[in-house]
């Protein structure tokens, strides 16, 4: 489903917009225009998605206060739209978790793990399921195929045998796209988030066709940073590359950013290009001395898998701040006084920048996506843009982390220009599963002196949860940023005085 723009992103881009007018239009404590939002999403007496266009407006209206960054509301409790909104005006609140949601009477209640006879068919004569089934679960009635599913143990067997590819199995989408196995279903076959183990990396979010689940969002916090005094600033992350279409080219971004409101961007890849000679370093010093492998820290969904699922290597995963922190701090130091908005591809990325170690660098953390509905809600015209100065200050190794093995590659192409003589091995993972299973094989030793990277998201960041193009399409367009850019790292640029400045205080790593 992933690059197919369906009527969930549509939903998805209306909320965001309408929460984007409520917050610019925002005075003197009047949120009385939240309660009209859903009926200009859904309009009309008759439904066009699901089954009650009560239900429609009943499922926005939740949408609408995930996208505020409120809780959502049980089923049972009576409480208007606008409960608790008055929080929102609060540019200090930052996400209570859990960071993802899932709207219980917008699930489905999808299957799942389970195997399933179609209408394809053919009753055959050979019966290829019947003989192969381990356990005796298939039988034939009126000459077609059935499925004793007390009996199925879900091998696969008959599907693999079936000649005309009439069995399928059955995967609820969002559980299948889990990599931590972090979906189950509650007592009425909805689907539930284990909190324990998520990450957030928002993989179920992007992969649901019901929309059923959605990310809390600072929508309407940030404008109201943008409208007070304080400059802000927006700290645009590599894979913004194509993000918002053709007609949005790197020389306008600026200016479509200040419309917004927003004081001026600074790119986050100068950000990596920090993080990729920290890890250079790091590595060195590190790696097989006092450990027996390096990861990389970059990806916030993955480090926290690594941490939650394999808590004895947890000092394997690098102490250097990521590029999102390292960039906020670099704004910070140049603008004191000023708020920092990371714009980016990824969910996880809201979590780590609530940690209390990391509040004071980055103040708001939107998506792509939620930043699609800021323009569509200032009506930003890309076309009568004016064009500006590119974001430049980084190196084309630091706009290539957005991509799986950018980060790795950085990191080698960094070593081998501060140590000529060190040979680095690396391996690399996208998608949690992925992930999991290169740390298992790290666990048993295969990756001693290794250069890991993982990415949550199979493609990288360009394939995160709040990216608005097919990710084919968005590697494609990164990786043409990155041969056009320069070669020298973030150290050799403009900013080399106040780094190393930056540098000599130690402020690169996480404390």
């Amino acid at each position: 489903m992933r690059g197919v723009y369906t009527s969930v992103n549509d939903i998805r881009k209306l909320v965001f917009a309408e929460v984007a007018k409520l917050s610019y239009d925002y005075k003197d404590g009047d949120l009385s225009q939240m309660e009209q939002i859903p009926y200009r999403i859904i309009p009309g007496e008759v439904s066009t998605y699901r089954e009650s266009v009560f239900l429609e407006r009943a499922i926005v209206k939740e949408r609408m206060r995930l996208a505020m960054g409120l809780p959502l509301r049980e089923v049972t409790e009576h409480a208007p739209v606008s409960d608790g909104a008055l929080e929102c005006v609060r540019p200090e609140k930052y996400y209570q978790p859990p960071l993802i949601n899932i709207i219980k009477f917008a699930c489905h209640k999808c299957p799942d793990n389970q195997v399933k006879v179609t209408d394809a068919c053919q009753g055959c004569l050979a019966h290829p399921c019947k003989e192969v089934c381990p356990k005796k679960a298939i039988s034939f009635v009126n000459g077609r195929s059935v499925i004793d599913e007390e009996k199925c143990v879900k091998c696969g067997k008959c599907i693999n045998a079936c000649a005309y590819g009439a069995i399928v199995k059955m995967e609820r989408p969002c559980a299948k796209a889990c990599g931590m196995e972090a979906i189950g279903s509650d007592k009425y076959g909805r689907a539930e988030i284990n909190q324990d183990k998520c990450v957030s990396c928002g993989m179920c979010l992007a992969n649901c066709p019901f929309g059923a689940i959605s990310d809390k969002a600072q929508i309407f916090q940030t404008i109201q940073a943008i409208k007070s005094d304080v400059p802000v600033y927006a700290a645009v992350a590599p894979a913004v590359a194509g993000q918002f279409g053709p007609k949005l080219t790197p020389e306008k971004l600026r200016s479509a950013f200040q419309a917004l409101g927003f004081t001026d961007i600074v790119e986050v890849a100068i950000g990596a290009d920090l993080c990729t000679i920290e890890e250079a370093k790091d590595f060195v010093e590190e790696v097989p001395e006092k450990l027996p492998f390096m990861a990389t820290s970059c990806c916030p969904a993955w480090s926290m898998m690594a941490k939650k699922l394999f808590p004895q290597y947890s000092e394997c995963i690098s102490m250097a701040l990521t590029p999102m922190v390292l960039t906020g701090r670099l704004i910070k130091k140049q603008h004191p006084g000023s708020k920092v908005a990371f714009i980016g591809p990824c969910a996880a990325k809201k979590l780590e920048a609530g940690r209390k170690s990391i509040r004071s660098d980055i103040d708001f953390v939107l998506t792509f996506e939620e930043v699609m509905g800021m323009f569509e809600a200032k009506e930003v015209d890309f076309d009568s843009l004016e064009e500006q100065p590119a974001m430049d200050g980084a190196s084309g190794d630091g706009r290539g982390f957005a991509v799986s093995g950018g980060v790795a590659n950085a990191v080698v192409n960094c070593l081998k220009e501060m140590y000529p003589d060190r040979e680095v091995k690396v391996e690399s993972a996208e998608g949690l599963a992925n992930c999991k299973k290169l740390l298992t094989m790290a666990k048993a030793g295969k990756y001693n002196g290794y250069l890991l990277e993982g990415m949550a998201c199979p493609g990288g960041c360009v394939a995160g949860a709040g990216t608005l193009q097919p990710i084919a399409k968005s590697s494609a367009a990164v990786n043409l940023r990155k041969k056009k850019s320069s070669n020298a790292h973030a150290m050799q640029s403009d900013y080399k005085e106040l780094l190393e400045e930056l540098e000599e205080n130690d402020v690169f790593h996480v404390n």
